[in-house]
């Protein structure tokens, strides 16, 4: 065997994470609509950011302002920047009102930065300005600087996943006549939207992951609730993501695997070593024979409904069961996993062994699926979303993806739990599993406010009961002191004589 470095092996293979970015399929729309002179049919050019979440299937319309300021530094001067405002209190320009949309130049910091800076100073969103020309642009863009001949991306870097405000980038040329407009103390009022491609009542989404991928492990314990709950209203397709072994060189001219214990199949198909230890531990050929088990668990159990919900069980229970370095590649607590989760382990067996199985050079069809599914979809970061074949931005929970696939069907054809939880805003996942939308931690139902009212009135209508008796018997025995003191009284004829009401009397009796 030729040989190989193993921390070049370990590099070369995480290298293979990070693939290109396929075409954007959600729709997003950027438009000016005050003033109307600067808006645009069918919206601006842009490019979206890699990270923040967008509210699928909504809009964010508010003013503009510019901040005059590259945003790098964490204290936010909003006391600054276009259009200008007046005085407060404090004899200062009043900070931006909120809400509002930011735009901030580019470059001094990275994207993330920028966007981190404005989402604490209570930007609702932001447009990042480009300083630069696109070559492409031609006369159109005027520069002090050389043009650029590729696009900018809007990439996370690798600190994002605290961004929960969408931002856009926008070319130089459209930004800076918006700028000036702003520069002359113009208000402009612009609209951020976002949708889903919504052709049918039915949305497929997809999840690219590993048996290793600990940012997942959440949602798949969460998500079969989400599936059951929308039923063939949705489908859904999980991947497994490995990487050609052959395209990595793992697979040398002799037809043997170059790459150590990160590949089965003679260094066809590979995955990184989770925990960079090649000498112990799980390898990549294990998390390779996971990957292909899963695929097989779905083409057994979920392909034909497209929910699957001995998938979903099955990978809940290998994590709670054998999620360690000790029991990840031991079969007995595979099949025990298997079996709590309702499958057959024989037939995933027979499934492993009948597409090609993970000997030998042989090519496996599970396999080679995966790979040319990825090559199709393109994958920024694991793990990945996908709804309606358009990747999800955010953070890989359930709210989010749950939104996502509630804003992809067509109109009219949402299903219950969608009408019911999609904007519950709370706790979706409780309102899936309840069926209703949970009440806010700290606030009181209605039921339980009108029955807390009714007891409190109750309690107070007979404390003021046992105050109104307890006053008229005072009165009595007063009058019966004063008609003692003041009047002479006889032995058959004492206080009834003068009309005063025993304790036995109605009190109503009149005094004459």
């Amino acid at each position: 065997m030729t040989p190989f470095s193993r921390g070049a092996m370990i590099a070369a293979v995480a290298s293979m994470l990070i693939v290109g970015v396929a075409a954007d399929g959600i729709t997003s729309k950027l438009q000016v609509h005050i003033p109307n002179s600067l808006a645009k049919a069918g919206g601006y050019d842009h490019r979206e950011a890699l990270f923040g979440v967008p509210p699928y299937g909504g809009s964010i319309q508010q003013s503009l302002y510019w901040a005059d300021s590259d945003l790098c530094d964490p204290n936010v001067d909003t006391r600054s920047g276009y259009p200008a405002r007046k005085s407060d209190s404090s004899g200062k320009m009043a900070p931006w009102p909120s809400p509002y949309i930011l735009m901030v130049d580019r470059g001094g910091c990275t994207f993330v930065n920028k966007v981190r800076n404005a989402q604490r100073s209570g930007a609702a969103g932001v447009i990042i300005s480009d300083s630069t020309c696109l070559c492409s642009a031609g006369d159109a863009c005027k520069s002090d600087d050389a043009c650029e001949t590729r696009e900018p991306v809007m990439a996370d870097d690798g600190s994002g996943s605290d961004i929960t405000i969408p931002s856009f980038l926008m070319f130089k040329q459209d930004a800076d006549p918006i700028k000036a407009e702003m520069k002359a103390n113009h208000m402009v009022r612009i609209e951020m939207a976002w949708s889903l491609p919504n052709p049918d009542a039915r949305v497929e989404y997809e999840l690219w992951t590993t048996p290793t991928d600990l940012v997942s492990r959440e949602f798949q314990r969460q998500f079969k609730e989400a599936a059951v709950a929308l039923g063939t209203h949705a489908y859904f397709t999980p991947h497994m993501y490995i990487y050609d072994g052959l395209k990595s060189g793992c697979q040398g001219i002799d037809g043997q695997n170059q790459c150590y214990n990160l590949c089965t199949n003679n260094g066809r198909y590979c995955a990184t070593d989770p925990d960079n230890d090649l000498d112990k531990g799980i390898s990549g050929a294990d998390v390779v024979k996971e990957s292909l088990r899963r695929e097989c668990i779905w083409k057994i159990y979920g392909q034909e409904d497209g929910i699957g919900t001995q998938w979903w069980d099955y990978v809940a229970e290998f994590m709670y069961r054998c999620d360690n370095e000790d029991y990840f590649a031991n079969q007995d607590c595979v099949k025990d996993a298997q079996t709590h989760a309702g499958i057959d382990p024989h037939k995933v067996e027979s499934c492993i062994a009948d597409t090609g199985g993970l000997e030998n050079d042989v090519p496996n069809t599970l396999l080679e699926n995966q790979l040319a599914d990825k090559e199709a979809a393109g994958v920024v970061i694991l793990p990945a979303a996908y709804v309606n074949n358009t990747p999800i931005r955010g953070a890989l929970e359930f709210a989010t993806i749950f939104k996502a696939i509630c804003a992809g069907y067509a109109k009219g054809s949402e299903p219950n739990v969608c009408e019911k939880c999609a904007s519950c805003g709370i706790d979706e996942y409780q309102c899936v599993m309840d069926g209703k939308c949970p009440t806010a931690q700290g606030s009181v139902s209605t039921p339980v406010f009108a029955t807390s009212l009714a007891a409190v009135v109750f309690c107070f209508g007979c404390l003021g009961l046992v105050q109104w008796q307890r006053s008229q018997r005072q009165m009595r025995e007063q009058v019966r002191g004063i008609m003692a003191e003041y009047m002479p009284l006889d032995e058959n004829n004492k206080v009834e004589s003068a009309g005063i009401p025993l304790d036995g009397d109605d009190l109503d009796a009149e005094f004459t």
